[in-house]
């Protein structure tokens, strides 16, 4: 009789190996001069030297800010596809956004990869996916785990989790509390679902539909996987680029991620005491994507409305006098952006005009 060993249990240490060895380059290329190189080390390094000549910016009381996240279900439809590389985008812009909304820059990315079995290839497209995400970010990924658990995951399934950490000048933290009557409100265009809503969304495009990802959407000109795909806006050049040139949070007042639960549940979340923002739905115009889920499932709007992001990613809250400006630049760093409504006096929430 064989004797038993942890191959035959489900994990091969020699494939193993063969996935580890592909992965340092993927986190080199992210890398900045103030991450200290430790291959093969049990951490990773970040120096936190903010006084030296060789950083662009120094602080002077800076605050680490934290954000972990996952992608959900959006994986099931990656392995449908078979690609496995824009879902790594998502994985960093869900936990950088988060952070952005404090007014904070991306220092470093960690990543959590849990599979059922050893994949060299699919470890290797979600990896690149995580590296090129922190590149839009500016961001390193220092490291992560890749954990193999043939028992607690089908064959072929795998679960991502992300951890960002930034840092933020504290005379210039963002947390909603300047926020005052007067002030507008901008949207930043989505490209699409971004990582969000996807059981609602499988429940009705490959359970009620039976669609498959190789189906033309034809209102779209894409496939289903295509459309499902795209992955998530990282909107950390665009907010360093407005907060680089507006340095007072006077100017800067609150910073919102749509994700789950939509406009209104999110903005609620950084609006003070004795402040509401109204908000116009139909300020901006909403992405035929979202259009089209609608009416394949019938989905009422008010519902498509409180899960979905419906064609916002991000909000800024800013002063009056200076919300045209800041929509300029942001439309020169290529994104689209809208005025979607005001800040009046309230009971601390978000609510639509009309």
């Amino acid at each position: 009789m064989a004797k038993t060993t942890y191959r035959s249990a489900g994990v091969d240490l020699d494939v193993y190996r063969e996935s580890m060895a592909r992965l340092p380059a993927l986190m080199h290329r992210t890398y900045s001069p103030r991450v200290m190189r430790l291959d093969g080390g049990f951490a990773g390094l970040f120096q936190l030297d903010f006084g030296s000549r060789l950083f662009a910016r120094s602080y002077e009381e800076p605050v680490l800010v934290s954000g972990t996240d996952g992608v959900g279900t959006k994986l099931k439809v990656a392995t449908l596809v078979d690609r496995h590389d824009t879902v790594g985008i998502d994985l960093v812009g869900m936990c950088v956004n988060d952070v952005l909304c404090c007014g904070a820059e991306p220092l470093f990315f960690l990543d959590y990869v849990a599979m059922s079995h050893d994949d060299p290839d699919r470890l290797e497209q979600i990896v690149r996916g995580i590296s090129d995400g922190c590149l839009a970010a500016d961001c390193a990924l220092l490291g992560g785990e890749t954990a193999i658990m043939p028992d607690l995951y089908a064959p072929g399934d795998y679960d991502l989790a992300g951890f960002c950490v930034g840092v933020v000048e504290k005379k210039n933290l963002i947390d909603g509390a300047a926020i005052v009557p007067g002030d507008v409100v901008l949207g930043i265009a989505s490209s699409g679902f971004h990582s969000n809503g996807y059981s609602l969304i499988r429940r009705v495009v490959f359970g009620q539909q039976q669609l498959s990802v190789t189906d033309m959407i034809p209102a779209l000109e894409r496939t289903v996987g295509d459309a499902l795909l795209t992955p998530t806006v990282i909107y950390a050049g665009v907010v360093r680029r407005v907060l680089r040139h507006y340095k007072v949070k006077s100017v800067v007042h609150g910073i919102a991620h749509i994700t789950g639960g939509g406009m209104l549940e999110n903005i609620a979340r950084i609006v003070p005491p004795r402040a509401r923002v109204a908000i116009d739905r139909h300020a901006w115009p909403l992405p035929p994507v979202f259009r089209w889920l609608e009416q394949l499932g019938d989905i009422d709007v008010a519902e498509m409305y409180r899960v979905f992001n419906m064609g916002i990613g991000l909000v800024l809250i800013v002063s009056s006098f200076y919300a045209d400006a800041i929509r300029r630049m942001v439309e020169e760093q290529g994104h689209a952006c809208w005025p979607l409504g005001r800040v009046v006096d309230g009971a601390g929430d978000a609510v639509w005009t009309s």
